[in-house]
């Protein structure tokens, strides 16, 4: 667990290794859609500019959607942070204080990409199902980043499957090291590796989603079906999650439970819906 990796010269904010992931998974998702925009952009030339600025949206969307979702939820559960905000709504900014939730990035992605597709005229569905595959691959690396703090830990695994290898379960050290998340009960105990876990879940769907894209029926399939199998593989890592701290409601359900049920009936609707429909995609 590598929490801090050193301090900025001359400074004294540290460089933590959350952060550095999530900046090199945004960078690989940037990276590959603009490539997957050349491959499959009936005009390249044309909509080249237009695939260049749509991760700036979407950096912009997911900083906004997953500060503003982790605020919310925190105020709703009445825990000290969430009064900390009310008493000083300034405090939302600081951003390096940590309190992110994912499933208010991938919304604030979702809305803030849309309104850039729209604005650079590109092929909307088109261009959101490219979005979507880059946005799981990011995923996968700025998860590993979750394990290197002690973020979204999972629980203590029972004492006969202790002995398992990683990535099926993680080994905390005795001695937490600083900048760690994990509680000081979890040290030196062997806890589910759900970090990992939802890494490679992230990293599964950006896989599928590249291959899928050149054989969907219509633009926005690949973006459905990748949600709702997300909603899937997500509710079934929650299960295994330790920190209650995320929000714990009615019926001991996770707050990213409740949104994965949410959604996931969108999604079945929405996929039912277009089930006859051909629509024209573009060719690569």
């Amino acid at each position: 667990m590598h929490p801090i990796l050193f301090e900025i010269p001359g400074t004294e904010f540290p460089l933590r290794s959350f952060g550095l992931l999530v900046v090199l998974g945004f960078l690989l998702g940037a990276h590959v859609y603009g490539r997957l925009g050349r491959k499959y952009s009936p005009d390249p030339d044309r909509d080249q500019a237009g695939f260049a600025a749509i991760p700036i949206w979407v950096l912009v969307g997911i900083l906004v959607g997953a500060r503003l979702m982790y605020v919310i939820v925190e105020i709703l559960r009445g825990s000290e942070t969430g009064k900390g905000y009310l008493s000083d709504p300034l405090s939302v900014l600081f951003y390096w204080q940590g309190g992110l939730v994912m499933y208010g990035g991938m919304f604030g992605a979702v809305l803030a990409g849309w309104w850039g597709i729209r604005k650079h005229k590109l092929p909307v569905w088109h261009a959101v199902d490219l979005a979507v595959v880059c946005c799981f691959l990011g995923l996968a690396v700025g998860r590993i980043g979750c394990l290197a703090v002690g973020d979204d830990f999972g629980r203590i695994v029972p004492e006969q499957y202790a002995d398992l290898p990683f990535p099926i379960v993680v080994r905390v050290p005795t001695e937490l090291p600083e900048g760690s998340l994990f509680t000081e009960g979890n040290a030196g105990q062997t806890l589910w590796a759900t970090q990992i876990w939802m890494s490679l879940n992230a990293l599964f769907l950006a896989l599928l989603g590249a291959w899928w894209i050149g054989r969907r029926r219509y633009a926005g399939q690949v973006t459905l079906g990748l949600f709702l199998l997300y909603t899937v593989g997500r509710s079934a890592i929650e299960v295994f999650r330790g920190d209650e701290v995320r929000g714990v409601w009615a019926g001991g359900l996770s707050t990213s439970q409740i949104i994965s049920i949410a959604l996931a009936l969108v999604c079945v609707v929405l996929i039912f819906r277009n089930r006859k429909l051909r629509d024209a995609v573009p060719p690569a």
